[in-house]
């Protein structure tokens, strides 16, 4: 007699799923997120919004320290409360003329993080000089991403329904690629950095974003003439958002961590599972600005 089949042994995806622990958690942990972030984005006051928002990164910024090799808490919080000293003072001023420019310096550094990329070794001795470089990396990171929410989030009439378009953009571009690499992978993105990517992986991404882009960017806001630069701009937003991915996974290569931290649970820590938005957003904020969209 034929014993009986698990759903676990069983050949469809949805037993592969439940036989899948880290795909679960992720599916949960996601699941629980995804509604506080869409509510938070949709219905704080912008200013509410950059307070919480600004709490996030601090956070992430505590994995920072701790990815790039800080161990003393007091450095550690002093390097916290310094960044977050700086989003509160921007809030607080509201520096109207300050703010663009500040999102460009992020543009600029997710460039220049590309080259970093390259040079594999740049940086990874565990030196005092090479910890306070990565520190202001940090804040290269971190402070653009939060100015640039903050502009996008307060702009009016449609502003929150755009800072959702980009967190969901990053959502289907990391979903589609983790499903496009685990059926059709075979050829390695970056295996000396993350071992797990590969380039079909990056198509799939490619052609989520393509597809969401296309149908989101009309219901938010029709803009005929400009909405292939729409689609043209998702795209390479999402390609910068795996340099931001990349570039996180490169500093805990050199550190020899697997995770920024395990706050969330199937993500790591907070900095894995924001890593993407870190460096999206001021490439998609300010892209807008450029094409005047």
């Amino acid at each position: 007699m034929r014993g009986k089949v698990s759903m676990a042994d069983s050949p469809t995806w949805f037993g592969r799923w439940l036989g899948d622990g880290g795909l679960r958690a992720r599916v949960i942990t996601a699941a629980v997120l995804a509604p506080l972030a869409i509510a938070g984005v949709l219905f704080l006051p912008s200013t509410w919004f950059a307070l919480g928002f600004g709490g996030v990164l601090c956070y992430a910024i505590w994995e920072w320290t701790r990815v790039i090799g800080f161990r003393g808490r007091p450095l550690r919080a002093a390097a916290v409360l310094v960044n977050g000293s700086i989003m509160a003072a921007l809030l607080l001023l509201d520096p109207a003329a300050w703010l663009l420019p500040i999102a460009w310096i992020g543009v600029v550094w997710w460039c220049l993080a590309i080259f970093w990329l390259r040079a594999f070794a740049f940086g990874s001795a565990p030196t005092r000089r090479n910890r306070e470089m990565k520190m202001l990396v940090g804040s290269a990171m971190v402070v653009p991403a939060w100015v640039a929410a903050w502009l996008i989030h307060r702009e009016p009439s449609a502003g929150p329904w755009w800072m959702l378009f980009v967190l969901m953009l990053i959502w289907v571009a990391d979903v589609s690629a983790y499903f496009a690499g685990r059926r059709f992978g075979q050829h390695k993105l970056a295996p000396r950095i993350s071992p797990g990517k590969t380039r079909e992986g990056v198509y799939g991404a490619l052609a989520g974003t393509i597809a969401f882009a296309a149908l989101a960017g009309w219901l938010i806001e029709p803009v005929p003439v400009g909405h292939g630069l729409l689609v043209l701009l998702a795209t390479v937003t999402v390609l910068f958002s795996i340099v931001g991915d990349l570039f996180e996974s490169l500093i805990k290569r050199q550190s020899n961590l697997k995770d920024s931290g395990s706050l969330l649970p199937g993500h790591g820590g907070m900095l894995d599972r924001i890593d993407s938005v870190l460096s999206a957003l001021p490439i998609f904020v300010c892209g807008r600005y450029l094409i005047g969209l």
